[in-house]
């Protein structure tokens, strides 16, 4: 007989996220709801295709003519046109020669990229907030990267904890990265404020801290300019900076894989030798990035009449998510008698903790086909007039 290789394999241990995804599609129940995958959802629980993306494919359809291989950074103009999402326009101009950018497979695929361009070049030591992405520990020490987390939300509380966040992170070896939500936060929907924003680039600066920025939801916090306000106020005090970046929630292209890395450094020649650095990781990854996607986005940013549409659909999301939040907040405030709910209502993004044990999202589950992760984030876009009464209900009924 010959050698058996893959025996001694284990299985992996399930997915918080979409192992639940896995469990409610098997549910048999018809009133089940599903409000653990960051997926945006319209009213009928559709993810849709955006009319401006649409109308971008046709474009495509009709003119291009290769699926030719992208150089191993990307394409030029969706960089440059995702640039300037980020860091304004003027900026971007004046700055663009001092800045690393390169296309990736979505923003894990930059997250990756950047925490294996950090291990090799910069330092292995990143700090990520306590709660966050489940995925962001796996991949930075998948990169090698010696993973910690540092406070910001005080679960009993229901409010963030910017006190003890400060405080560890003044405390950080010299030298540390600490990745930032600038928006959004996932899975809390809170945010800093713009004055504790300014505490922190004053405590990067004094302590030679890297911020490195998930941003993951512009547009879908205040709006597509003040979503970016705190990378924009980094990047402007003169602090380096990375930025990964996602077009998943905001174009809708979620499965189309399309993001950036962006690397901010202190000038051309710096930026260049980063550049190169972070072409030889992408090379030993995945060699060159996928075409459709940012072509896609990139002839909608360069088309007036289409960026207009798109602006349009993003602050419809937005507004239909924000909309849910108040909706969900006050059916559930009318049904409790025992709990508060109104400190959901502050939060921003598709996100929000609902406050809820671990053995209560069990019984959410189990006994009302309603699925949340564990710590009792929900995604706020799952909810739809059809099944907002009900989940806000079977919430109250466990008082």
């Amino acid at each position: 007989m010959s050698k058996l290789f893959f025996n001694h394999v284990n299985p992996a241990p399930v997915d918080p996220i979409f192992g639940l995804t896995t469990q409610f599609e098997a549910d048999p129940r018809p009133n089940k709801v599903n409000l653990s995958v960051g997926l945006y959802r319209n009213d009928a629980l559709e993810t849709p295709v955006l009319t401006s993306v649409k109308t971008a494919e046709k474009y495509l359809w009709d003119t291009e003519k290769s699926k030719d291989y992208l150089p191993i950074s990307g394409n030029s103009t969706y960089l440059a046109k995702i640039g300037m999402l980020i860091f304004g326009e003027f900026f971007w101009q004046k700055e663009q020669k001092r800045m690393c950018g390169v296309q990736t497979p979505g923003g894990t695929g930059a997250l990756r990229i950047g925490g294996e361009f950090l291990k090799q070049e910069v330092g292995e030591r990143i700090a990520i907030p306590d709660p966050t992405w489940p995925n962001h520990k796996a991949i930075f020490t998948r990169a090698g990267m010696v993973v910690e987390t540092y406070p910001y939300y005080a679960c009993k509380l229901h409010t963030l904890d910017f006190s003890r966040c400060f405080d560890f992170l003044k405390n950080l070896m010299p030298g540390s990265c600490v990745l930032m939500h600038p928006c959004c936060h996932n899975p809390t929907g809170v945010d800093f404020t713009f004055d504790q924003w300014k505490s922190l680039i004053s405590l990067f600066r004094q302590n030679g801290l890297l911020p490195f920025f998930d941003f993951a939801y512009q547009g879908f916090g205040t709006a597509l300019e003040e979503d970016a306000s705190p990378i924009r106020l980094f990047a402007q005090e003169g602090l380096e900076l990375l930025v990964a970046y996602s077009c998943a929630k905001n174009f809708g292209l979620y499965s189309e894989r399309a993001g950036a890395l962006f690397i901010l450094t202190g000038d051309q020649k710096t930026a260049d030798a980063v550049t190169s650095k972070v072409k030889s990781v992408i090379r030993a990854n995945y060699s060159n990035p996928p075409r459709h996607a940012s072509s896609t986005v990139a002839h909608i940013l360069s088309t007036p009449a289409l960026r207009t549409q798109w602006e349009d659909e993003v602050n419809g999301m937005r507004q239909r998510i924000l909309n849910l939040r108040k909706r969900f907040v006050e059916t559930l405030c009318s049904k409790s008698n025992k709990r508060d709910f109104q400190f959901m209502a502050g939060g921003k993004g598709m996100f929000c903790f609902t406050g809820l044990t671990a053995d209560e999202v069990e019984r959410m589950k189990t006994e009302f086909a309603i699925y949340m992760t564990s710590d009792g984030r929900i995604n706020l876009a799952g909810l739809s007039d059809k099944n907002l009464e009900y989940v806000a209900e079977k919430i109250c009924v466990l008082n």
